[in-house]
C-alpha cells in the first residue's frame, strides 16, 4: 500500500535523509522517499489493504528525527493547507529577517564603522562598552534565529548533523571565543577588543535568514503550475434534482448519474456527457490548446475546463479522483516526487556532506594553529569552512529543476509520469509510431472521388443515398462527405447488406449495387479500363476503393482512406531536425502502410504486424543500441509502450496504454511528442547546471574559506562572506530552475 505525507521543519538535504532513514527502519516499510521541495513523504509498505495503518508509527518515528508529519489531505485541502503554512511561514521568517536586519546594521556600524573612516560614538577605545553594546544589539538577532539552534543541535544530538547544524557550530565557536575575549578586557587587557567576532556572528546568520527568506519565496514558484491545476475545479455544483428544481452543492457531494447546470463563465466541476444545450468549452490548462473547443448533446466534458457561451446540463461520469483532472494532478505530483537517476550522485554526496565538512573545518582549525598562526585566524577560516558549505543547494538542484519542468508541461498537455522519463526523453534516437489512431485519424474519411459514367455531384449523392442505410464505417465515411458538401441525399426504396462484399439498393427506380471489385464480378458487371486503372492506382496508395454500378455499368469509384493527421507530418519533421529515426509499426497491408510512411516522410516501416509482434521490434532496435521511444493509443500498443525505453500515449487512447506509457499527451494527436523531448531537454540541461554550480561552489568555496589562498599570500575568506556566499547559493539553483517556467512550447 501507498501512504504520503505532509512534513514540516525540514531546512536542507541533510534533514530530508534523517526522514527517510528513520521511516525506512520501521517494521513493514518497503520504500519511503522525501521530496525536500515539496515537503512530501511517500511510503509504500509491504501490507495490503485493510491490514494495520502506519500512520501513528511513522509520525512517531518523524518526531523523532526532530521533524513533524501529518498524512496528506485530498488534493484541494492538502493545497490550501499547504499555501496557508507556506504564507505563514514566510511572514514569520520576514518579521524574523527584519528584526535581526535591524539590529544587525548598528552591530556591523559599531564593530567595523571606524575601520572605515566612519564617525561612531562607541569605539575600541572604550573598550568594555565597545564589546558589551555589541553583544547586547547581538542578543535579538539570536533570538529571531532561534530556531538554527533548535534545528541543529538536535540533528547533532541524533547523529545527523544538517546545514542548521554547520551554523550553530560556527556561530557558537565565534561566540565563546568573543565572551572569551569579553572576559579579558573586563579584567583589564584593551587589545582583547580586536578579537571579537560578535558583529560576524550577527551578520552571518542575519545573510542565513535572508537567503532563506529567497529561497521561500523562489520555491513557493516552482509549483505554481501544479496549484494552478488544484484550482481549477470549482469548490460547487448546482445540480437538478428528482423534482426538477436546481440546488447548490459542494462538487465533492457530486456523484454519478447527477445532472448538472454549467452556465456561462463557470468551470465544470466534473467530468460527464453533455444531456442539453451546446457551448463552447476552454480546456487550455488540460491540453495547452488555446482555442475553445465546441461542444452539443452526447460530447464529454472535462472536469476543470471552463464554459464560455451557452448553458449546458450534463451528466456526471466521474468524480474525485476518477476525472481527468484529478489523474492529472497525481501523475504530475508522482513525476515532481520522484527522482532522476542522475540525481543519485547527489544523494549519496548529501548524505556524508554535513560530517565531512566538520571534519574538514576541524582539520583547518588544526592546521592553522600547527602552522603557528593565531587562534583568532584558525577560528575566523573554521567558522568560513562551516558557514560557506551548503548542501541546501545539492538538495535542491534536482528536484526544483522537476518541479517545474513537469508544472510547465503540465500546463502545455504533456504529462510525464515520472523523472527517468523525463531524463531519457532528451536522448532517444529512435521514434516507433502506431499507425491507427496516433499518426492517422482513427477513422476513415473520403480521399477520392472518381466519376465515370455521370456527373460528379449526382454521382456522391447517389452513393451517399445508398449507404445512409448502412452500419460500416466506410459507409458512413461517404454519408458524412456528402454531407458536408451540403447534398440532399434521396430516400432508398431498401438496402440489402452483401457479407464481405457491399450492398444491393434499390433507388429511384434502379437496382445499384455498392462495394468492392469481387461484388461487381459476382454480379456479372464488367469493369472497364477506367476502372481497372483507377482501381490499380488508390490501390497502390493504401486507400480502400469501393464501386458503384446501376444498369449492369460501373458508375464510379470512392476511395476512402484513414486519414493522416494535420500535426503528424509536422512532427515527424521536428524529431527528424533533432536526429530521431521515425519508424511506422502497423498491421495494415505494404501499400497502405507505404502510402502512410511517404505521406510524412518515414523510411523504416514494419507493416502486417500482429499486436504482439510490436515488443519484438522494439527490442530488436533496443538490441541494436538505440534508445527506443513508442507512440500508440490501443490496447494492442501497451506492451511496446511499457518495452520502449519511453513511452507515449495519446489521451484520446485507452486506459491500458496510457497506463503503460512514461509520458501522455493530453493534445489530442502527436504534435506534444517534440515539445516533450525539447522540455525534457532543456529540463536535463537545467539539472546539469544546477548540480554543476552546487559541486563547483562547494568545491571551490571551502578550500578558500580553510584559506587556501592566505597560504600564497592572498586573503582569508571572513566569514561574512562566506555566510552570503552560502545564502544565495540555493537561490541561484532555485531561480536557475525558474527559468523553465518560460520555455516556450510549439
Amino acid at each position: 500500500m501507498r501512504f504520503e505525507y505532509s512534513i514540516t521543519g525540514m531546512s536542507c538535504a541533510a534533514c530530508s535523509s534523517a526522514v527517510e532513514r528513520a521511516v525506512k527502519r520501521l517494521p513493514g516499510i518497503e520504500a519511503a522517499h522525501v521530496n525536500l521541495t515539496t515537503e512530501r513523504l511517500m511510503v509504500r509498505t509491504t501490507a495490503s489493504e485493510g491490514e494495520i495503518d502506519p500512520t501513528e508509527a511513522i509520525e512517531n518515528a518523524v518526531a523523532r528525527a526532530g521533524f513533524k508529519a501529518a498524512p496528506a489531505r485530498s488534493l484541494k485541502k492538502q493545497a490550501e493547507l499547504d499555501e496557508e503554512r507556506h504564507k505563514k511561514e514566510l511572514f514569520s521568517k520576514k518579521r524574523r529577517l527584519i528584526i535581526a536586519a535591524a539590529f544587525c546594521i548598528p552591530l556591523f556600524y559599531i564593530s567595523m564603522g571606524t575601520m572605515i573612516g566612519l564617525p561612531s560614538p562607541i569605539t575600541a577605545e572604550t573598550p568594555l562598552l565597545f564589546s558589551v553594546t555589541q553583544l547586547i544589539l547581538l542578543i535579538p538577532i539570536i533570538i529571531a534565529g532561534l530556531g538554527f539552534y533548535k534545528r541543529g543541535i538536535m540533528a547533532l544530538i541524533r547523529l545527523h548533523p544538517n546545514m542548521d547544524s554547520l551554523i550553530v557550530i560556527g556561530t557558537v565557536a565565534s561566540m565563546a571565543y568573543s565572551i572569551y575575549s569579553l572576559v579579558r578586557i573586563i579584567n583589564g587587557n584593551a587589545h582583547a577588543a580586536h578579537d571579537l567576532y560578535f558583529e560576524s556572528i550577527g551578520v552571518i546568520l542575519t545573510l542565513v535568514m535572508l537567503g532563506k527568506y529567497f529561497e521561500s519565496r523562489a520555491k513557493g514558484k516552482t509549483g505554481e503550475a501544479l496549484k494552478g491545476l488544484i484550482k481549477l475545479a470549482p469548490d460547487t455544483a448546482v445540480i437538478v434534482g428528482k423534482d426538477g428544481l436546481e440546488r447548490e452543492i459542494e462538487a465533492e457531494e457530486l456523484i454519478p448519474g447527477d445532472i448538472v447546470v454549467v452556465r456561462p463563465g463557470v468551470s465544470i466541476p466534473a467530468d460527464g456527457v453533455i444531456t442539453h444545450g451546446k457551448t463552447s468549452v476552454d480546456e487550455s490548462m488540460l491540453t495547452g490548446e488555446s482555442l475553445p473547443v465546441d461542444k452539443a448533446e452526447g460530447d464529454h466534458v472535462t472536469g476543470g475546463s471552463m464554459n464560455l457561451s451557452g448553458m449546458v446540463r450534463f451528466c456526471v461520469e466521474h468524480v474525485g479522483e476518477d476525472t481527468t483532472l484529478s489523474k492529472m494532478i497525481k501523475l504530475v505530483e508522482e513525476a515532481q516526487g520522484g527522482k532522476l537517476p542522475i540525481a543519485r550522485l547527489a544523494d549519496k554526496i548529501s548524505g556524508i556532506f554535513v560530517p565531512v565538512v566538520c571534519v574538514i573545518a576541524v582539520i583547518t582549525l588544526i592546521s592553522w594553529l600547527i602552522a603557528g598562526e593565531s587562534f583568532g585566524l584558525a577560528l575566523k577560516a573554521f567558522v568560513s569552512v562551516l558557514v560557506i558549505a551548503c548542501p541546501c543547494a545539492l538538495g535542491l538542484a534536482t528536484p526544483t529543476a522537476i518541479m517545474v519542468g513537469t508544472g510547465r508541461g503540465a500546463k502545455m498537455g504533456i504529462l510525464i509520469k515520472d523523472g527517468e522519463a523525463l531524463e531519457t526523453a532528451c536522448r532517444l534516437d529512435v521514434m516507433a509510431f502506431d499507425k491507427t489512431g496516433t499518426v492517422t485519424m482513427g477513422k476513415p474519411k473520403v480521399t477520392d472521388v472518381c466519376p465515370i459514367l455521370c456527373d460528379e455531384a449526382e454521382f456522391i449523392k447517389l452513393f451517399a443515398s445508398c449507404e445512409r442505410s448502412s452500419e460500416h464505417p466506410l459507409g458512413k465515411a461517404i454519408v458524412e462527405h456528402a454531407q458536408s458538401l451540403g447534398y440532399e441525399l434521396y430516400e432508398a426504396s431498401s438496402f440489402t447488406a452483401i457479407s464481405g462484399m457491399g450492398a444491393h439498393v434499390e433507388l429511384n427506380s434502379r437496382d445499384i449495387y455498392i462495394g468492392n471489385a469481387r461484388l461487381m464480378k459476382e454480379q456479372g458487371i464488367p469493369i472497364v479500363d477506367d476502372a481497372l486503372a483507377i482501381l490499380s492506382k488508390l490501390s497502390n496508395e493504401g486507400k480502400t476503393p469501393m464501386f458503384m454500378a446501376a444498369d449492369g455499368a460501373v458508375l464510379g469509384v470512392i476511395a476512402v482512406a484513414d486519414a493522416v493527421r494535420p500535426e503528424s507530418a509536422d512532427t515527424i519533421k521536428r524529431l527528424k531536425a533533432r536526429h530521431i529515426t521515425p519508424v511506422l509499426i502497423t498491421g495494415d497491408n505494404k501499400n497502405t502502410a507505404k502510402s502512410v510512411a511517404n505521406q510524412l516522410g518515414i523510411e523504416s516501416v514494419y507493416s502486417e504486424v500482429m499486436p504482439g509482434d510490436k515488443a519484438e521490434i522494439i527490442a530488436k532496435l533496443q538490441s541494436e543500441g538505440r534508445l527506443v521511444g513508442m507512440v500508440g493509443d490501443g490496447i494492442n500498443d501497451a506492451v511496446a509502450l511499457a518495452k520502449a525505453d519511453v513511452g507515449f500515449a495519446v489521451s484520446s487512447g485507452t486506459d491500458v496504454a496510457i497506463a503503460g506509457a512514461s509520458i501522455v499527451l493530453m493534445r489530442h494527436g502527436i504534435a506534444g511528442i517534440a515539445d516533450a523531448i525539447m522540455l525534457s531537454k532543456r529540463t536535463m540541461r537545467t539539472v546539469k547546471q544546477n548540480l554543476f554550480w552546487a559541486f563547483i561552489y562547494n568545491c571551490i568555496g571551502i578550500p578558500i574559506a580553510a584559506g587556501v589562498l592566505h597560504i600564497f599570500g592572498g586573503p582569508l575568506l571572513s566569514p561574512m562572506i562566506a555566510a552570503l556566499a552560502m545564502s544565495f547559493s540555493s537561490v541561484t539553483v532555485l531561480t536557475n530552475a525558474l527559468r523553465l517556467r518560460g520555455v516556450k512550447l510549439k
